[in-house]
């Protein structure tokens, strides 16, 4: 089974580019896409992609965040957000359920600039981590994937010693992704390449960043420590284009 996570950086603008040539080359059985921008009838889908479903969690202001799911796969339940109002404004969960498995994609919100925003991230990340260890104990594992807006360890970004305060590096939001490894989700990339340096996922668009691979890796494919048997293969597409984000792809026998 072949899945692809991206954020797209808005499925309008996207889809005027590589968008459609990037799915009918690749041809995952599940793509999931972060920061969709966009509600479901804002978006005319090309009649090449006509295979797919999507399941849509948009958020309530306009053009921002947004989260969809592509599958060929008709799921027994789809489920929007994590079930607390406080964290489910913006569109940020769609998960949905198979016979053996639980697919969870979410755009895990930004600390912001001066991590203006840290406190509700903290927060944010042990609700996330709550729900992700409810959907386990309903007996079945779970993938997810997503931007997770956190390069986890030094080697997972080019400048590690002048983002310390920085959105994405943050002591507190580096100990959130460290409760998710400690809670038995297992980081599927670092699973298979675990010394592979300059391999980011995100890179801004100042200052020639992607040119020059001065990048962060903060989308992810994490998996319930049970599947990692089952695991095959873990890659980041950094030549594909279309968003300041590139797509992070898992093969798993399932």
């Amino acid at each position: 089974m072949k899945l692809i996570s991206w954020n797209v950086n808005g499925l309008r603008a996207v889809l005027k580019k590589n968008f459609t040539d990037f799915v009918l080359e690749h041809q995952p059985d599940f793509l999931c896409l972060q920061e969709t921008k966009a509600r479901p009838e804002q978006v005319e889908l090309p009649l090449d992609l006509g295979g797919y479903k999507t399941y849509w969690n948009s958020a309530e202001k306009a053009g921002y965040s947004g989260t969809c799911i592509f599958t060929k796969t008709e799921p027994l339940d789809i489920r929007l957000g994590i079930g607390i109002d406080e964290h489910d404004q913006e569109g940020r969960v769609v998960t949905l359920e198979y016979p053996e498995f639980f697919l969870v994609n979410v755009y895990t919100p930004n600390a912001q600039n001066e991590l203006k925003r840290l406190s509700y991230r903290m927060s944010w990340d042990k609700a996330f981590l709550s729900y992700l260890k409810s959907l386990e104990s309903e007996g079945k594992p779970v993938l997810l994937c997503g931007d997770l807006n956190v390069a986890h360890h030094e080697i997972d970004l080019a400048r590690p010693k002048t983002n310390r305060k920085s959105a994405g590096f943050s002591d507190e939001e580096r100990a959130g992704f460290t409760s998710l490894v400690e809670a038995g989700f297992v980081d599927t990339f670092r699973h298979f390449h675990p010394d592979a340096t300059e391999a980011y996922s995100w890179w801004s668009y100042r200052g020639g960043a992607r040119a020059n691979n001065v990048g962060w890796r903060i989308d992810y494919w994490c998996v319930s420590e049970s599947l990692t048997p089952k695991l095959q293969h873990a890659a980041i597409k950094a030549d594909v284009l279309g968003s300041d984000h590139c797509p992070v792809s898992l093969e798993i026998d399932l």
